[in-house]
């Protein structure tokens, strides 16, 4: 990554001028901006500044902007759709179908940066009771982790399995219990992130992922947990969430990657497994989502463990692609 000047953008017909004040990490850009390099198609990294979890505060806004005004503290919904589509009436602009979709921090600049020009029907107001950090954080991994549970339903009734205790995981744990999941548990082949894990208080149970494990726990060859969701974006994490589902459970596939090879009959068919894939969230379900964060007075910031000022946002990935802390963050003052 490098650091440089670029001119201060200035708002148009419909946009909104935020300082922002907390911009976090995720996993998407460490693998698909920075390793894979895509030219094309939805990961399309086109040189723009980077970050595609920013929250801040509103400093102008410009002609036909209604909803938002002039010191709304807000959450960047990270891709801006065509808002024609079906799939951006509603409200899912990740899904978005037509030509001018645009990504935060991928095709569009983005918020590591003081200054991020977005359109209005992307930003969702953040109540008073959560921070910076907090919106951040739901931008995309506690809104991904939420789509998940409410895509799967789970209530009191539902032992959740979480595959991948990375920053989505641990979101997964935390918002099933206050979903209201009585048990939670979580694998992971790195020690380091079943210890953040258990400290979080994201997961009830943190182990590596073998099959002689999860029986242990979820009553034997033959049991399993009533929901299951994977965050490991891995084919052995995936199929272990799929097997380790409970006859006529419910299990979602959130984690990006990965090549899944599986006994169709066996696994699926003759267990009578509901699967979903589950791709990020729709603008109305994180709007609900923070409303319902305030309620629980849950956190999200949580799950950072590392924040960084931008002169040090080389450090900041660095530290986020050695992936053995929580979710890592940049942060800015609030003048």
């Amino acid at each position: 990554m490098d650091l440089r000047e670029v001119p201060d953008p200035e708002v148009g017909p419909g946009q909104v001028l935020v300082g922002v004040r907390a911009s976090t990490i995720c996993g998407s850009d460490l693998r698909a901006i920075y390793r894979e390099h895509l030219g094309e198609g939805p990961e399309a990294y086109q040189g723009v500044v980077g970050g595609h979890e920013p929250a801040g505060r509103v400093l102008a806004v410009g002609a036909g902007v209604d909803r938002i005004r002039v010191g709304h503290r807000v959450v960047v919904y990270h891709i801006s759709g065509c808002g024609q589509c079906d799939e951006c009436r509603h409200g899912y602009q990740i899904s978005c179908t037509g030509a001018g979709r645009a990504a935060y921090g991928w095709q569009r600049d983005g918020g590591h940066a003081d200054l991020l020009l977005a359109e209005e029907r992307d930003l969702l107001v953040l109540p008073d009771e959560l921070t910076f950090l907090d919106g951040a954080v739901v931008a995309c991994g506690f809104g991904t982790a939420y789509e998940a549970l409410c895509r799967t339903g789970v209530s009191g009734r539902d032992r959740v399995l979480v595959t991948g205790l990375g920053p989505v995981g641990c979101a997964v744990g935390l918002l099933a219990k206050a979903l209201g999941s009585p048990r939670v548990i979580g694998t992971d082949p790195s020690p380091e992130r079943r210890a953040l894990a258990l400290e979080l208080g994201a997961v009830d149970d943190a182990v590596a992922g073998t099959d002689s494990e999860l029986d242990a726990l979820l009553d034997g060859p033959g049991g399993g947990a009533e929901v299951a969701v994977d965050c490991s974006g891995n084919g052995r994490g995936q199929l272990t969430a799929l097997r380790h589902t409970r006859r006529w459970g419910r299990a979602a596939l959130v984690g990006e990657g990965g090549q899944l090879s599986v006994d169709v009959s066996e696994v699926l068919i003759h267990r009578q497994l509901t699967v979903h894939g589950s791709w990020v969230t729709s603008t109305g379900r994180m709007s609900e989502l923070l409303v319902n964060l305030a309620r629980w007075d849950l956190h999200p910031e949580e799950l950072v463990s590392n924040t960084f000022t931008l002169a040090d946002a080389e450090q900041a990935y660095r530290t986020a692609d050695a992936a053995q802390g929580g979710k890592v963050g940049i942060t800015f003052t609030d003048d």
